[in-house]
């Protein structure tokens, strides 16, 4: 009898398949719901009115995100609903940032647009461990100690043939 190690296995599921999914099983890969950017504005006008969503889009600026992430936001959850492309979604954005903006002003909130330069820089990280090392150095006197440390090397300097692989004979 043959041991079943060593029998090939071809019933064996491919390596990463388990990864991917059939043609079409996901909702970006079948065509949209709303294939221009008139039948998109109007689902989001119809969406965007209704008073649940006004509520609930007042909360999330009251609590400071940015009106173009919440607008970047519903549209691209919309179109990996397909409800629409990618490209109808850009065009769809503008509206949708003045919708939130209207909301916002309705609802007396002082909300950040996310088209503003911020006034306070952040520093990066190269910024803060150039600074973290400009504050090490100045407690140490570098000149000094390189002078304390250094002693002239002596080389013994022999007029012997040169070796190596591109070495020239004299």
């Amino acid at each position: 009898m043959v041991a079943l190690s060593d029998q090939p296995s071809f019933s064996a599921p491919v390596p990463g398949q388990s990864l991917t999914a059939e043609l079409g099983a996901r909702p970006w890969q079948n065509p949209p719901e709303y294939s221009t950017v008139d039948e998109a504005i109007e689902y989001y006008m119809q969406r965007m009115s209704a008073e649940d969503f006004m509520l609930q889009a007042a909360d999330i600026l009251e609590m400071g995100v940015p009106v173009t992430v919440l607008a970047n936001t519903m549209q691209m959850s919309s179109v990996m609903e397909g409800l629409h492309t990618v490209d109808v979604g850009m065009m769809t954005l503008p509206l949708l940032m003045e919708m939130l903006m209207l909301i916002g002003d309705a609802a007396g909130i002082e909300y950040n647009t996310g088209l503003d330069r911020p006034t306070e820089t952040r520093d990066s990280f190269l910024a803060k461990m150039v600074s973290k090392f400009q504050k090490e150095v100045e407690g140490v006197d570098l000149k000094s100690e390189r002078e304390e440390d250094e002693e002239p090397i002596e080389m013994d300097v022999e007029d012997d043939e040169p070796v190596g692989l591109m070495a020239r004979r004299r």
